[in-house]
């Protein structure tokens, strides 16, 4: 087990900032194309966490032209280039699963005023 402890912590970002959930990302996404690669953005609102330590994962959800996309991200992978966060929202859940549900207006979250 502490074998798996060290191989894992050789791969953990120290350069991850401070975000919850409810809060509006940006995760900035590596994509190969071929043999090019470009940065890809996806931004929306972070509906979950899950794991610790390597393993962890954010779920990020935005409505594309009137479809929900959800998209999960390991925090560690190499293919998330960065992540900034635009606004810290203000909830009382660990997991916003119930905004699938919601449309328009009531699909918004709060801002938390810093």
């Amino acid at each position: 087990m502490d074998a798996l402890k060290t191989i894992a912590s050789d791969s953990i970002k120290e350069s991850i900032p401070a975000f919850s959930i409810g809060d509006t990302v940006r995760v900035d996404v590596k994509i190969r194309e071929g043999e090019r690669e470009r940065i890809q953005a996806f931004e929306g609102t972070v509906i979950a966490r899950k794991g610790s330590g390597v393993t962890e994962t954010f779920t990020v959800r935005r409505v594309s032209y009137g479809v929900g996309v959800e998209r999960v991200f390991p925090v560690h992978s190499p293919n998330v280039a960065n992540v900034t966060v635009i606004r810290y929202g203000k909830v009382r859940r660990s997991k916003l699963y119930y905004l699938r549900e919601r449309m328009g207006k009531s699909a918004k979250v709060k801002e938390l005023i810093r």
